[in-house]
């Protein structure tokens, strides 16, 4: 007898469903796995079994083969032990499938037949609604993630015994009153109002929360760059519902959620600050078994955090020109390729030189002119031309460190407001921050004032731009016009975006 269940395999956050077929036959007791399984999965025979006796149920001790289809397709990981295990018993006519029609089921066995916890349940159970899914089989410690799904019933269970009663016609024993929380966001612990001075740095902050613009701080040690950069969460707003299910799929491939979270639905926008000694794999995404997101698509919808920036090898910081421009990575790994969504907002911070004091009153730099322009060409042209504001932070006087800082709840205020009218303004285009403006788009229907434009065309013929930078500051003198609410930029307002782009000691 041949028995068929369904689970699901990730590539990126493609989800393609997998049939598992069962069959049970005469001869000498052997178990055949077709399909090309990789070995987590080739192990699979020991763990099904063990957890089949030891939960009381019989092992089939025939000729035993397991296909799963489409067989071209790499399977990989743990995630189909219960499938394999249901599929099995209703082969051997110990159970009946007819409650797993339709049904989705994920899951990894131990050897006692507890059901345990698997990465990438919610990017699975999305992609099995959109393939006609109606019902999903979860462990108990993921049925917090697989709820955020809508229009699919979830059961969840912690042991193979329960599955194989329910199977057999006993009443659901889940407690559904797991429902995920998915608002429950704790308070910021950081606020802006903590940060005296550095107004320019805040400016620039702000204008970059407004349009999601790139944005690099220079200073010397000590100044506040990282405490400037672990704020611009405070006041960025809320993801969308959507945007929430995205950032929290990236999450769930890479094991960030934590099995029986409260909140598992990500609603903040992620803020990712990884060691300047990140690899390109770690940066970008890649590995070889498992095509896993990398910290900028982690930090998709978010801040992607570069401190001491010059530090990191350049192969490495290079890799990220094209996720900047596309806002998405594609990786290719043993002919199989996969897209991650890696729209962030990048914030870098760097001293000035090596020792990090030629900024400031005091004179202390002791490096060397060529010293000091070897680090600064740490970071390529064409990097720094996809960076739309840049910032100098110079050491805070007795003055500046009296003055009480400006609360992240003012400031949120700001950029919301200004971001509802750049949703306003783009209501019927399919983009809408100001970051994501199209170049044709900036030459028509979101031109700057033409005086405004002689402006940038002047330091375009001094050469003192790019073309690339030429329309970076026009989306950028869009979110400062939004602040100022003004319905266009003025030839004050790309006055100081031309400013905020322009900076020597980048």
């Amino acid at each position: 007898m041949i028995a068929i269940t369904q689970s699901l395999a990730l590539v990126g956050l493609t989800g393609h469903l997998i049939d598992i077929e069962a069959d049970i036959g005469n001869g000498v007791p052997t178990f055949n796995l077709l399909g090309l399984p990789d070995a987590a999965l080739s192990e699979a025979r020991d763990r099904v079994r063990s957890a089949i006796i030891n939960s009381g149920a019989n092992w089939p001790n025939k000729r035993i083969t397991l296909a799963l289809s489409p067989a071209s397709l790499p399977k990989r990981g743990s995630a189909f032990d219960c499938a394999i295990a249901l599929a099995l018993l209703g082969a051997a006519e110990e159970l009946s499938l007819d409650r797993l029609r339709g049904a989705l089921v994920l899951g990894e066995l131990t050897l006692d037949g507890r059901i345990k916890s698997v990465p990438g349940v919610l990017p699975s159970i999305r992609s099995g609604a959109l393939q006609n899914i109606t019902r999903a089989i979860l462990p108990t410690e993921n049925y917090q993630e697989g709820a955020l799904v809508s229009g699919v019933d979830i059961f969840h269970f912690s042991h193979l015994r329960e599955l194989i009663a329910w199977c057999k016609g006993s009443d659901y024993l889940g407690d559904d009153s797991l429902s995920s929380s998915q608002n429950a966001s704790a308070s910021p612990l950081v606020n802006f109002s903590e940060i005296s001075g550095q107004e320019s740095a805040k400016e620039a902050l702000e204008i970059g929360a407004v349009g999601g613009h790139h944005l690099a701080m220079v200073g010397p040690p000590g100044v506040g760059k990282s405490m400037l950069a672990e704020r611009i969460p405070t006041i960025l707003p809320q993801l969308s519902e959507g945007d929430s299910l995205e950032v929290t799929s990236l999450h769930s491939i890479a094991g960030r959620i934590s099995p029986n979270a409260p909140a598992p639905l990500i609603s903040t926008p992620p803020f990712i600050a990884p060691h300047h000694t990140i690899t390109r794999a770690g940066l970008i995404g890649g590995g070889s078994a498992t095509i896993s997101p990398g910290a900028c698509s982690l930090a998709h919808r978010g801040i992607l955090f570069l401190d001491e920036a010059p530090e990191i090898s350049r192969p490495v910081i290079e890799s990220l020109r094209e996720p900047m421009e596309l806002g998405e990575v594609t990786l290719t790994r043993l002919g199989r390729s996969a897209t991650f969504p890696a729209r962030f907002t990048l914030v870098l911070a760097a001293n000035p030189c090596p020792c990090g004091w030629s900024i400031g009153k005091a004179k202390r730099c002791t490096c060397s002119p060529l010293a000091s322009r070897r680090y600064r060409e740490r970071l390529s042209g064409p990097i720094l031309d996809r960076i739309d504001l840049r910032v100098e932070l110079e050491p805070l006087s007795q003055s500046d460190l009296l003055r009480t800082g400006e609360s992240s709840e003012s400031i949120a205020a700001r950029v919301s407001s200004a971001r509802a009218r750049a949703a306003a303004r783009f209501h019927a285009v399919p983009w809408s921050i100001n970051s994501e403006i199209p170049a044709s788009a900036l030459r028509s229907d979101f031109a700057p004032e033409r005086k405004a434009l002689s402006l940038l065309f002047q330091a375009l013929d001094d050469e003192e731009i790019t073309v690339r930078g030429f329309h970076r500051i026009q989306r950028v003198a869009w979110s400062i016009a939004d602040l100022r609410e003004e319905d266009v930029p003025t030839r004050a307002t790309v006055d100081r975006a031309l400013a905020l782009h322009v900076r020597e000691k980048l």
